[in-house]
């Protein structure tokens, strides 16, 4: 048979590179940086891999977050799969629950979109502290199972859980909307001091010390206790 681009076999050419490919490798690129800052944080925060859960250390954690991701460019999908790459990825060594929780949520806080819904359902790890210190203007949709202090220093924001979070569920928060389709550990609302938190399921346990807010268990009141209804 005779093969009629014989004649062209040694035509010198230049490959093309096409808009898809600028594109996978700038978010190649950003991947990159939003790991790079994550294991950054561990080695700076977390000394022989144990992070003691602290006010002071979790402020600390935070404040060094947001300065690592400040020149960042990235999107919800980035952030979405920095907890795909978290959880079952090969490119981080280890996970540690409370800053990568601390260190998700100073990205969405600071993500441009005002609408962050992230899906973890099928994440073989649940991170802390996710939603820590939403802002007024965002909301925070997370589709799975959470992991301890959901919502933690809430700061205006409104949270949606669907599923069902862990102990310390707004802990501290200052003011905003938890809304949790599934149940809450203990602790629920322990130091909050305003806003509201909603849980479809039971609540195993309510904080003891609370300063001011609501708390709601399938609509009905449970605190205060003194406005509760029966």
């Amino acid at each position: 048979m005779i093969n009629l681009f014989q004649d062209f076999k040694d035509y010198p050419y230049t490959k093309k590179e096409i808009p898809l490919d600028r594109i996978v490798r700038a978010k190649e690129r950003v991947m990159d940086e939003i790991i790079g800052g994550y294991l950054k944080l561990v080695e700076e925060e977390v000394k022989d891999l144990v992070w003691l859960v602290e006010h002071s250390r979790v402020v600390k954690t935070y404040s060094s977050a947001l300065q690592t991701i400040q020149d960042l460019n990235y999107d919800i999908d980035d952030i979405e799969e920095l907890c795909l790459e978290l959880s079952k990825g090969k490119k981080i060594p280890y996970l540690i629950s409370g800053p990568a929780g601390v260190y998700i949520s100073a990205l969405c806080n600071n993500v441009k979109e005002e609408i962050i819904h992230l899906r973890l359902n099928d994440l073989e790890q649940t991170f802390h502290f996710l939603g820590y210190r939403l802002p007024e203007e965002k909301t925070l949709i997370l589709e799975g199972d959470m992991g301890d202090f959901i919502g933690a220093g809430l700061s205006g924001g409104k949270l949606m859980v669907k599923g069902s979070a862990g102990n310390w569920t707004g802990v501290g928060m200052m003011k905003g909307e938890i809304l949790i389709t599934g149940y809450a550990g203990q602790n629920t609302g322990e130091w909050m001091r305003g806003g509201e938190i909603h849980v479809d399921g039971q609540i195993q346990g309510i904080g003891k010390r609370i300063f001011d807010g609501c708390i709601y268990q399938r609509e009905r009141l449970v605190f205060p206790r003194d406005q509760a209804t029966s």
